[in-house]
């Protein structure tokens, strides 16, 4: 049976936090709770030392709401793991009515209506706000207590399997970076004393992708852009596509399995990413194609990706207005070149770690479209 629907504010009310200043801060005393606390428990925290009398207070279980942010980072719900704490402005604290609803069915009956309030959101291009009238309005469903804690059960337990699948797939990426070090030692310091050369000694060559992008169309061959240059790799998301047609007349831009792709334009200049064997054939858009040989592909991807390819990179992308990267620029700059055995070796073990990488995901997104359609079925009374 579909459950009934309330407004949110009919079983809630929201507590605004107070807008510190950066001078409120300190380094010791009670933490300040900001959206970025809530968004990972590895954030740093600033601290307030002062009276708490005037202050909205958190404890460990407060159901606590981000109303304000860039959409898709910041909104949404969340349940306070952490201890006494104190609330700072852009977040609600939802203080509950216990007779009628758990923290965890208000996070759940939220989170899966954040679209809707994302779209209720008003502000500038980065930054939006939803208000606290439209967080009150919001329409959610409201079975018994009893129906709430067991749909929450069962929700949690499919999160927990995510979340360890996550976790797997972070540790994977930490241990990449160890073996980096282990073989290579901190390309900052470069305690192995490795030869330096310029980044043109070790490539084939570079070229550029095209400015002017073609029609885009439903099916056809893959056309990489700078907002899928992520995490060393191509991301599937919101990539367009063209015509074989216009394929052929970009075969310039057209680039092969280990190229590399780096973004020379715009907020993420300087991001790397190897062309993997599904995208052999693809067509790039503005950015620069480097040719390397396979381990060469491996290693500086890895390499430019790093805190130190990026600091490396940064007084390159340096502008009064728009960061902007050439060819001539990327093959100027001076990394470590260690032997090519060794490379060969990194990559043999990047390799095999992709291979884990690839299970993970996979076993991720079954999880992901099992998490969905448990959470639909949950709105509809169906779980």
């Amino acid at each position: 049976m579909k459950a009934k629907t309330v407004t949110l504010g009919s079983v809630c009310h929201l507590v605004n936090g107070k807008a510190f200043k950066s001078s409120d801060w300190s380094t010791t005393g009670v933490p300040i709770i900001r959206i970025q606390n809530l968004n990972g428990p590895d954030r740093p925290f600033n601290y307030w030392a002062g009276s708490l009398d005037n202050q909205v207070q958190v404890k460990k279980g407060d159901l606590l709401l981000a109303w304000s942010g860039t959409p898709g980072t910041s909104f949404g719900a969340h349940i306070w793991r952490g201890g006494q704490s104190i609330l700072n402005q852009h977040i609600f604290r939802c203080d509950l009515d216990a007779n009628a609803i758990t923290p965890e069915w208000a996070k759940f009956a939220v989170n899966t209506q954040l679209d809707e309030l994302i779209g209720l959101a008003h502000g500038g291009v980065g930054l939006k706000h939803v208000t606290r009238r439209v967080v009150e309005d919001l329409e959610i469903p409201l079975p018994s207590l009893a129906e709430q804690r067991r749909i929450a059960d069962v929700l949690a337990r499919a999160e927990v399997l995510r979340a360890k699948r996550r976790a797997a797939l972070a540790q994977l990426d930490r241990l990449a970076k160890s073996i980096f070090l282990n073989l290579f030692g901190d390309p900052a310091t470069n305690p192995m004393g490795w030869e330096v050369n310029p980044f043109g000694v070790e490539i084939g060559s570079v070229r550029y992708g095209t400015g002017s992008p073609p029609t885009y169309i439903e099916e056809g061959v893959p056309f990489i852009r700078a907002t899928n240059v992520k995490e060393g790799t191509i991301s599937s998301k919101d990539l367009k596509r063209i015509s074989p047609q216009d394929a052929r007349r970009l075969e310039k831009c057209k680039v092969r399995f280990g190229n590399l792709i780096v973004v020379r334009s715009g907020v993420n200049t300087g991001d790397c990413a190897m062309v993997p064997r599904e995208y052999d054939g693809a067509c790039a858009a503005f950015d620069l194609i480097v040719e390397l040989s396979p381990s060469n592909a491996v290693f500086y991807n890895f390499l430019i990706n790093s805190a130190y390819g990026k600091q490396h990179l940064a007084p390159l992308t340096r502008r009064a207005a728009q960061p902007h990267l050439n060819a001539a620029q990327l093959q100027a700059l001076a990394f470590i070149a260690p032997p090519l055995p060794l490379r060969e070796e990194f990559v043999c073990r990047v390799a095999a770690m992709e291979k884990l990488k690839t299970v993970y995901r996979a076993s991720l997104a079954d999880l992901d479209a099992l998490f969905a359609t448990l959470q639909y079925r949950a709105l509809r009374g169906e779980l």
